[in-house]
């Protein structure tokens, strides 16, 4: 099986990276297409195949994975459409707020489409990823799920549900990646070493998913478990709170669904 990345920028780079991680597919045959030499020739020492044009990369290809800007993908799919294959081919495409309507109107006779919003921990194996499939058999979503879990974790939803989900997780790991940087902040003023500061907040976070993980204890419950009447933990939770930080993490991912 071969597939063909078109566009190996932030996205589908690290796609990219998670892809030849995964060793599902021969590195031989991973196809990357970016215009940009830079891009290609970093593709390239990896051992996958590179070029710039997108039209050699897809016409051999299982699985064409278009992962451009929102407004360049109409562009990409118009150039693609000729040599797209409905009967023998699985589109995916990682682009935020393309319908699959638009996407059907670029490419009349598009082959089963997968609409598919990552986040970049995808490069380490560790992307909440979602999937809506659109005209695609059973077998197109095993086939899916078989190749992007291997990455990850895969939720099959709808379309509509597709831009709360990029904002949950796309969106979201940078939200995550903040409270990261603040409580690092945090503990420097506390009197670590910055270094130091960022590993134990990072242990820590990791702590806390291992912890619902295992138990499947909701948050609120596992915050009871260390938060004594009158102790430190509950004064610092309702300090955070005064400042609004349930409100400000709901009123974020709102925005970002909009």
């Amino acid at each position: 099986m071969k597939i063909a990345m078109i566009g190996a920028g932030a996205m589908g780079g690290a796609t990219v990276e998670g892809l030849v991680k995964s060793g599902f597919f021969k590195n031989e045959d991973i196809t990357v297409a970016d215009p940009s030499l830079q891009v290609v020739e970093k593709f390239a020492k990896h051992g996958v195949s590179v070029t710039t044009d997108n039209q050699m990369a897809a016409q051999d290809a299982d699985i064409v994975c278009v992962c451009v800007k929102p407004w360049l993908v109409e562009n990409v799919l118009k150039d693609l459409k000729d040599v797209l294959d409905a009967k023998k081919q699985i589109l995916i495409v990682i682009a935020a707020g393309v319908s699959s309507e638009k996407i059907k109107g670029w490419v009349p006779e598009c082959p089963p489409l997968f609409l598919m919003i990552p986040n970049i921990a995808i490069a380490q194996m560790a992307s909440m990823t979602f999937a809506v499939p659109v005209g695609a058999s059973e077998e197109n979503i095993q086939t899916i799920k078989t190749i992007f879990s291997k990455m990850g974790t895969i939720l099959f939803t709808d379309e509509q549900h597709l831009a709360a989900g990029t904002t949950l997780a796309s969106c979201g790991i940078a939200y995550a990646m903040r409270y990261i940087r603040a409580a690092s902040e945090g503990g420097v003023e506390l009197g670590f070493k910055a270094d130091d500061a960022k590993q134990i907040v990072m242990q820590t976070v990791k702590g806390a998913v291992k912890l619902l993980e295992a138990s499947g204890l909701h948050p609120e419950a596992a915050i009871d478990l260390v938060t004594t009447p009158g102790g430190v933990t509950i004064k610092g939770l309702n300090e955070m709170e005064h400042a609004g930080f349930t409100s400000a993490v709901i009123r974020g991912l709102k925005a970002g669904a909009k």
